[in-house]
């Protein structure tokens, strides 16, 4: 069987990635309890990581209030001619300003992110939020600050946010996101999506394209966040850690996941031991490479709590690469799986959700 290809995969704007980079939104979520062991570990596992092979570090001015970009400065200290790449996010801290994209704001918070993670120039900048505003008012300001920063010299590209949609939405939603989307990608005519994506993910249409033939024709790299979907296709998420699916603004007890719906995903991943095995790591490998070999120019972050998971995803590359028939049975699998998700009541009825 052929080896999985551990070659570094062009977003564009030269740059050049490992297959699988790291996510620190964990760090943030630590956040108010955060200690020196808190420090080490997470220190330990990007550390790992680096040694593992992983060049794109992916973090955010909302992670921890600028308390992971902090820690990913003292990694990049610590390898100061390593080539590491990294990305960060703005659109979600408004701080004193009448909203998160106004005028100098993101010169601002740009100033902050490079002060934090104490380098002169970032890989990536990322428009994190759809949110410009009433009218979207601060759409043209955003864009032309993020512009701004990328002929300066201080950005090499930028992303934004890409299209993902909660399971409630109605047909009408879904068309209404994938068009905000494509209005959106077409102004800011972005280098690289960043999107929360993994065998869970509801499909979105972009121009009767899939995101991947989307992206690939328009020249842009994708970074696939949530992978392992925060742990439910590894088979190890409890309770407390399930993910939020619906749209952000919603309550939580709208966004969570029903009894009934981790059901369904247990059966199906049930359906994927049947007929993969039950070796540990069986279940992380087949979600990390359903998604990453979707297409040559997109990458995965995963995120981390221990050092422990960062070898754990990084040894689910040294196998085979999954052949055309496993991709197609998954495939399979996943799409039964969404389809009994989209029926399955998520705290309120789908006509009243909100993109």
């Amino acid at each position: 069987m052929t080896a999985f290809d551990l070659t570094r995969r062009h977003l564009g704007r030269g740059l050049f990635v490992h297959p699988l980079g790291v996510n620190c939104g964990a760090i943030g979520l630590s956040q108010g309890t955060e200690s020196e062991t808190d420090d080490g570990r997470f220190l330990d596992g990007l550390r790992r990581a680096v040694e593992l092979g992983a060049n794109l570090l992916d973090t955010a001015d909302s992670y921890g209030a600028g308390r992971a970009e902090r820690m990913l400065g003292r990694l990049l200290r610590e390898y100061p001619n390593s080539g590491l790449l990294v990305s960060s996010k703005v659109g979600r801290i408004r701080g004193s300003a009448p909203h998160a994209y106004a005028d100098r704001h993101i010169h601002h918070q740009f100033q902050q992110t490079q002060e934090n993670l104490y380098v002169e120039e970032l890989d990536l900048y990322v428009l994190d939020s759809w949110d410009f505003g009433p009218q979207d008012r601060y759409l043209g300001t955003a864009i032309d600050q993020v512009q701004t920063l990328r002929e300066l010299g201080a950005i090499k590209a930028i992303g934004m946010r890409g299209p993902y949609i909660h399971y409630g939405a109605t047909p009408e939603e879904r068309t209404a996101y994938a068009q905000r989307f494509l209005y959106l990608f077409r102004l800011i005519k972005p280098n690289v999506v960043w999107t929360r994506f993994n065998g869970l993910t509801p499909a979105i249409q972009l121009e009767g394209e899939s995101l991947f033939d989307f992206t690939a024709r328009h020249g842009a790299g994708v970074i696939l966040a949530a992978p392992l979907a925060h742990g439910l296709l590894t088979g190890k998420a409890v309770p407390s850690s399930i993910p939020r699916l619906g749209p952000r603004d919603s309550p939580a007890s709208a966004r969570s996941l029903a009894p009934a719906a981790l059901d369904t995903i247990a059966a199906g991943l049930q359906e994927l031991r049947a007929h993969f095995g039950d070796a540990p790591g069986t279940l992380t490998r087949l979600a990390l490479l359903s998604s990453l070999q979707k297409a040559d120019h997109c990458t995965a972050v995963v995120g981390f709590t221990s050092e422990a998971q960062i070898q754990e995803n990084f040894d689910c590359l040294n196998g085979p690469a999954l052949t055309a028939d496993e991709l197609g049975l998954l495939d399979e699998i996943f799409t039964r799986i969404r389809t009994e998700l989209e029926r399955t009541p998520q705290g309120r009825p789908a006509h009243e959700a909100r993109v």
